[in-house]
């Protein structure tokens, strides 16, 4: 098993079969992190390198723990304690890493478009650990492995997606996925946190209404209000957005019938997830959580060029 890419820029340059040759390697990755010893040798003398010039918590530990999993020496980086603090060039940094012979970069940086810079002026192999508001594709490979997880199948799976998608690299990159698998899709929010062209340009249904997107879909996933990427107000107030697309226990009570809770992570409690939600047996957010490991393992594997074998 191989990918069509030797780099995991976004979900845009996947193939379908790309996308399910990760979920299925996924599938047995998961099964090796259910074991008593939960490490594999399959990177053995791989070296990684984690460079991140945005904050981070999930991502950065999902990656570093799925490396050490798969028993690859393991990189971190952190742009407020190097040399970018004092100015120098993301290409300067990366060339001093890749001189100490570094096999894997995975990035997570705020402009939009800096792993495809690096993946064009260096050799090794590139992987988008989340880019400005582009794209976050091992999220949405995640989010789809734990629908599948969930549902036993993806195509024709209603899949809403809401909140902030004007600033969410996840939602592009569900957008794409899902559409490339065959789910449908509604993108729900206030309308200015929608982009206009979404519709059309994604092929995507819009719906200013969470209780009839609610009562539409199969799979709510939420998304977090994300302030500080926000440069003017976009709504009164975090009260007044919770009011009109916050999701209690309540709403869910009212539908007539049970959906999937998903959510990326951080959670605003109280502001798109009430607490009695997001811990509630609907909810697949810890799932999402332990997922994450086993499909950036995949991904990693698949990229490193090894022959695929059981370990």
């Amino acid at each position: 098993m191989q990918l069509s890419t030797r780099h995991l820029l976004g979900i845009k340059e996947l193939s379908a079969k790309d996308i399910s040759t990760i979920l299925s390697t996924a599938t047995q990755f998961k099964e090796v992190l259910q074991r008593p010893i939960k490490k594999v040798p399959s990177l053995r003398d791989v070296t990684i390198i984690n460079l991140f010039f945005e904050n981070s918590t999930r991502t950065r530990i999902s990656f570093e723990l799925a490396e050490k999993r798969l028993s690859a020496d393991v990189l971190n980086f952190t742009a407020s304690a190097s040399s970018v603090s004092k100015g120098e060039t993301l290409l300067d940094t990366v060339n001093n890493i890749l001189s100490m012979k570094v096999d894997m970069v995975v990035m997570r940086h705020s402009a939009s478009g800096a792993p495809h810079f690096l993946s064009q002026h260096i050799p090794a192999a590139i992987v988008n650990a989340g880019d400005g508001i582009n794209e976050h594709p091992t999220q949405a490979l995640l989010d789809a492995f734990s629908i599948n997880e969930k549902t036993g199948k993806l195509k024709g799976t209603k899949v809403a997606i809401i909140g902030d998608i004007m600033h969410s690299r996840v939602a592009l990159s569900n957008i794409y996925l899902l559409k490339k698998v065959g789910a449908e899709v509604v993108v729900c929010g206030p309308p200015t946190l929608i982009p206009k062209y979404i519709g059309n340009a994604l092929n995507v249904e819009v719906s200013y209404n969470l209780r009839e997107t609610l009562e539409w879909c199969d799979v709510a996933n939420v998304l977090r209000i994300q302030l500080e990427r926000q440069n003017q107000v976009l709504f009164s107030s975090l009260r007044e957005y919770s009011l009109a697309y916050g999701i209690n226990r309540q709403l869910l009570d009212d539908l007539k019938k049970e959906i999937i809770i998903m959510h990326p992570g951080p959670i605003n409690r109280g502001v798109e997830l009430d607490s009695d939600v997001a811990d509630s047996k609907q909810s697949i957010i810890l799932q999402q959580v332990e997922n994450g490991v086993a499909v950036r393992m995949a991904v990693l594997y698949l990229l490193s060029g090894r022959n695929p074998a059981r370990e």
